[in-house]
Order: C-alpha cells, then structure tokens, then sequence
C-alpha cells in the first residue's frame, strides 16, 4: 500500500533470517570478478561458509576487528531455501528456493590469506554478514539470474554489474551443494560477489572507522551499514 503503521525511524530491522542452521557462501562465482584478480574461470563451484554469528541486520554496525586491517566489501545476491532437499537436480532446484536478500560478504583479506588459505576465520568475523533489508519472495523477482548489483563506499560506486556475469546459476549451485549436505528451509546461499572490491584495487582500499557501505540489487532493495 505504501503506508506503515510504525514510523520507521522507530524501529530497529533486524536481518530477515538470524539463525540459519547453514550459511553457505560460494567464491570466484562472477566472470568480472575472477577477471579483475587474474584467476582461472573455476569448473566446480568453490564452496565456503560463514558462521550464523556473522549475521547483522540491514542497518547495523560492521564493527572493524582488532585482528585485522584488510576489512573488504562484497556485495552479494543471498538466497533463502525454502524446501528440504539432498541430490536436488537442477531442473528442479529453484522449486527449493523462497525467496532473496541482499548481503554483505565482509572479507578480512589479512585472514583470508593466511591460516593455510583457509577462508574461514577472515569471512566469519562478528557482523561479517548484514543481510536483508527483507526476504523477497521468489513470485516478486522478474528474473533472478538478470539483476542489477552495486555497492558503494562512502557514495562512490565500488562494484556495478549483473547476475547475468554469474558463473554458476543458481541451480548449479544449489544442486552441487546438495550432493554433499542436506538442504533445509531457512539455510542461506551467498552466491558471489562482482568485481570492484577493495583487495584487488591498485592500491588497496579497505574499510576504515566512518566509511558507511551500501549494497543494492535490482528489486530487492538496499541494505546501509557503517563501519566502526
């Protein structure tokens, strides 16, 4: 209707999902992005995750971790599942999904390249992943796999491109992570980030104290997070 009945400088968003049993985060999925690093087109997607504790809401705090002074933006396109499923073939996976948000794979660099390159300890800092600002349902999107995706920094466009450079579509994705686990309603699938982030930028860019990051998709919305 375009109305509200509680004023909106009144209230506090959280993320539309807090306490996923899985948060699965795949990398090097963008065809601009394995680009701008010089990196081979992956044949397999390259699964990652996150741990639920990295969830913040759409307008929250990114706080900077003492540990690090490599903190990256990537924003991504996040899908919900929606329906159980384990070996789900792609013809069928997006009958699994529910719907999207918009997330924020905050990187701390330093620690993605160390600990063996492990990525985990440097992607699963506390509010290392804002999501929303709300769970679009799948019957809302036009064409997942053709949106828009842009973040900014401070109002100067970091990262601006398509879905369509995804390397893995969406039911790719979502049938080869099922050959390994069981998917369950509520688990959140990051799919990628673009090209634009502050690690390969010559020189580097990082997050400082102020900056305020902002990430959009094409009907899906915006989600705004200072640094501090």
């Amino acid at each position: 209707s375009g109305q509200f009945r509680v004023p909106r400088d009144g209230v506090q968003l959280l993320a539309p999902l807090g306490d996923p049993q899985k948060l699965i985060c795949v990398g090097l999925n963008y065809r601009d992005h394995c680009g701008e690093q010089g990196a081979r087109v992956p044949t397999d997607p390259v699964i990652f995750n996150k741990f639920p504790s990295a969830i913040a809401g759409p307008f929250d705090d990114i706080v900077l971790p003492q540990e690090s002074s490599q903190v990256d933006w990537e924003v991504e396109l996040a899908a919900v599942i929606g329906k159980k499923g384990r070996h789900i073939e792609e013809s069928v996976a997006l009958d699994h999904v529910v719907g999207f948000m918009v997330a924020n794979d905050v990187s701390a660099r330093d620690w993605q390249m160390r600990n063996g390159r492990q990525w985990l300890l440097g992607k699963t800092f506390d509010t290392f992943c804002p999501l929303g600002p709300a769970l679009v349902t799948k019957e809302a999107v036009t064409d997942v796999h053709n949106l828009r995706i842009r973040c900014s920094v401070n109002g100067q466009v970091m990262q601006d491109s398509s879905t369509s450079q995804l390397i893995f579509p969406l039911p790719k994705l979502i049938a080869w992570v099922s050959r390994f686990v069981t998917l369950v309603p509520g688990d959140i699938l990051l799919t990628g980030t673009p090209a634009g982030v502050g690690f390969f930028r010559k020189p580097p860019v990082f997050l400082k104290h102020g900056d305020e990051v902002q990430c959009e998709i094409e009907q899906l919305g915006v989600i705004c997070n200072r640094v501090v």
